[in-house]
């Protein structure tokens, strides 16, 4: 059963956008390639592989995989039209027949239709399970999904409703779907609630992107012997004993798990020795135990607005790795001698034992910074004034710039947002990010050097780098476009830019409106950071080496890097037939980084709008963050909470889109809405089912 999708946004206006967009730079590629030979040539019976998006008008777009076989080998998108998806779904891996193409000389006209083809087999799913309410029509039960991407309803045995009645909101997953022409079929693994309560809409959000709050019945069966643990005298002997030099953590306010501390004592005039200890979580998640296979399977600790979905089950990430204070705790440690202006002398890597003497939040360190006395005054001021040295110098190498304003809700006893709040960065914020970061970087400098010396039995040896590549060309062509339409010069050279170019960019609109909108451009023109086997380097940081070594109760490439620096601090290696297993780390770490993000920002999305929703009529002032020929992007200014102001709802002109100029403006008084122009607005509907809001102009 096909769904009536009648699209929030004009979707038939926007879709004409980005076949026009889209168009064009295939038009520019196909220009550059030295390849195609002959104009007439056919690419019929050619196969490409992708992963498929679906627009919200049901057309599939195939972003094809570097591999693919295409002559066309600068045209990296292909058009499946909706009868051609073949149960293809938003975010499968699938294999494409390409249809027949035009000439060269035909393709070039901007108005031609672009590549097309049709799906001819489903890869790999992004996802098989789906949350919606259960439907009974025609006979049977269904489940009409949430997700605006899912094109068809699935249908229910009877037998597989799980006890859930009609009307309720579901979890479900696709059992069987060969047929394209007839609906999938489903089972209900898990009966949410009440569409709309919280509680159902946060763990139908964490569900669709495969996160549970349940561990499996094996996993705790595991824990059992954790229930009574004390350090034993033989482990402590074989650790680096810290317990007796000062050591605090600095977290925020509402932390549970506390990764990390900083131990600090003075060797000199100038020179200190700085640790930064990590919670020692690979000596209680081994290889090979159900505890590792489900973390592995969950790869990160989830943060949606009302809720942690941890990594680690609490006895591990709230009690035995968690760093709290006045209990001794098991770390691998980076320890530094360090001068005030940040040169590093020495440094150790190991397991140690550490005892912290305080917990602070980032609000009690940074107020004994203010007040120039406090607890640990003269450490926390000594640890402040080497970060912003090193921050220093690593702005002037090339690190970009992007600290982004964060909110947070504020949330009444039934989860309810009644307030939004900015999250302020502040130096102790930024203090204990330099620290974070420089241990991960040696950490990366260190396990490269041990690659290295490998003799030729172990050469080159394993490790999981955080890398960030540069930003693709393509990308940064059509950031410097956007900017000078909005009246901006981003200088480049050979379709590159520079670090400095960038910042200096970001220092001049300091103040403006545009700032954010800015920002949010150049964000999306960089490079995703990945995990990889692979060093490339890490383009936003300016860093040759980099790792992920500080958050292992969060994020389990952590716990990786930790096996792997232990194995090179104890001189065992990895063996050459287990380097796969490091490499199916790293690549589905970074997939499932990348689907927590998503949940997270699913999560602020909802409350965004459910916070709205009871503001109907309310006036707020708001900034124009994107604009169509459909109507204008607004984000409240103090919120962030982004709406639309339709075409329709601007009854004091007609208004035409402009795309040099990328505004609106009055065909009768000229009058020009663009990015950054601070506006009035009135919040006219909030709709919590579509999670969309919708403002007009005041």
């Amino acid at each position: 059963m096909k769904r009536n999708k009648n699209t929030k946004y004009n979707d038939n206006a926007k879709a004409t956008k980005i076949r026009k967009n889209r168009n064009k730079n295939i038009m520019r590629k196909l220009r550059k390639s030295e390849k195609i030979k002959d104009q007439n040539t056919s690419v019929d019976e050619k196969y490409v592989q992708g992963t498929l998006i679906i627009s919200a008008r049901g057309t599939g777009f195939v972003k094809l995989q570097k591999e693919s076989s295409l002559i066309f080998k600068e045209v990296d998108v292909i058009e499946i039209d909706s009868r051609h998806l073949n149960t293809g779904l938003h975010g499968d891996q699938v294999k494409v027949l390409l249809h027949p193409t035009k000439s060269l000389d035909q393709a070039r006209d901007q108005r031609a239709s672009p590549l097309t083809g049709e799906v001819v087999e489903v890869l790999i799913r992004a996802k098989s399970g789906f949350a919606g309410i259960l439907e009974h029509k025609e006979g049977s039960y269904w489940l009409c999904p949430s997700d605006q991407k899912m094109y068809t309803d699935i249908i229910i045995p009877q037998d597989k409703l799980a006890g859930a009645k009609i009307g309720q909101k579901v979890f479900a997953v696709i059992t069987s779907w060969q047929d394209p022409h007839q609906p999938p079929e489903g089972k209900i693994v898990e009966v949410l609630g009440k569409p709309g309560d919280n509680e159902s809409e946060m763990r139908a959000i964490a569900l669709e992107k495969g996160f549970s709050t349940k561990f499996p019945a094996k996993v705790l069966k595991e824990l059992d012997k954790f229930k009574n643990f004390l350090i034993t005298k033989e482990e402590m002997n074989r650790r680096k004993d810290f317990r007796s030099i000062s050591t605090f953590t600095i977290d925020p306010e509402d932390a549970k798990d506390f990764d990390d501390a900083i131990s600090f004592r003075t060797l000199g005039k100038d020179l200190f020795e700085i640790g930064i200890h990590i919670a020692d979580v690979s000596y209680f998640v081994r290889p090979g135990t159900e505890l590792d296979k489900e973390s592995f399977r969950r790869g990160t600790s989830v943060y949606l607005v009302d809720r942690t979905i941890p990594m680690l089950p609490e006895i591990l990430s709230n009690d035995l790795c968690s760093i709290r204070p006045n209990e001794d705790k098991l770390c691998m440690s980076a320890v530094f001698e360090i001068s005030r202006d940040g040169k590093v002398k020495k440094q150790w890597f190991g397991r140690t034992m550490i005892h912290s003497n305080k917990r602070f939040n980032y609000e009690e360190a940074q107020e004994i910074l203010d007040k120039k006395h406090g607890l640990f005054y003269e450490e926390l001021l000594t640890l402040n004034t080497i970060a912003k040295n090193m921050r220093k110098k690593r702005f002037e190498k090339g690190a970009i710039s992007l600290d982004q304003e964060e909110i947070k809700f504020v949330l009444d006893e039934k989860s309810v947002p009644i307030k939004v709040i900015k999250k302020e960065r502040q130096d102790t914020n930024r203090m204990i990010e330099e620290w974070m970061l420089l241990a991960n970087r040696k950490i990366a400098e260190y396990m490269s050097s041990e690659r290295n010396k490998r003799d030729s039995e172990h050469s080159r040896g394993i490790f999981v780098y955080r890398v960030h590549d540069l930003p693709p060309e393509e990308n940064i062509h059509d950031l410097v476009l956007f900017l000078k339409q909005i009246g901006f010069n981003l200088k480049t050279q050979k379709g590159r830019v520079s670090p400095h170019d960038l910042n200096t960019l970001i220092k001049n609109l300091e103040g403006r409106p545009e700032k954010s909108t800015v920002q949010t451009a150049i964000i999306r023109s960089m490079a995703k950071a990945i995990y990889s086997t692979k060093n490339i380097g890490h383009f936003g940081l300016a860093f040759a080496f980099y790792t992920h070594f500080t958050s292992p109760i969060r994020r389990y490439p952590d716990i990786a890097v930790h096996r792997l620096l232990n194995e090179a601090l104890t001189k065992k290696y990895i063996k050459t037939k287990e380097w796969d297993i490091y490499e199916t780390v790293a690549n589905f770490s970074s997939m499932r980084e990348k689907e927590a993000a998503n949940a997270e920002r699913a999560s602020i999305k909802y409350k965004q709008v459910e916070y709205m929703s009871s503001r109907i009529g309310k006036i707020y002032s708001g900034i124009i963050t994107g604009i169509t020929n459909w109507g204008i992007f607004v984000e409240e200014t103090e919120t962030k909470c982004e709406g639309l102001v339709r075409m329709r709802d601007m009854q004091d002109d007609y208004y035409m889109y402009s795309q040099k100029d990328i505004a609106l403006i009055g065909k009768r008084t000229r009058k020009k809405y663009r990015l950054g122009d601070k506006v009035k607005i009135k919040v006219k509907d909030a709709n919590l089912n579509q999670k969309t809001i919708d403002y007009v102009l005041v």
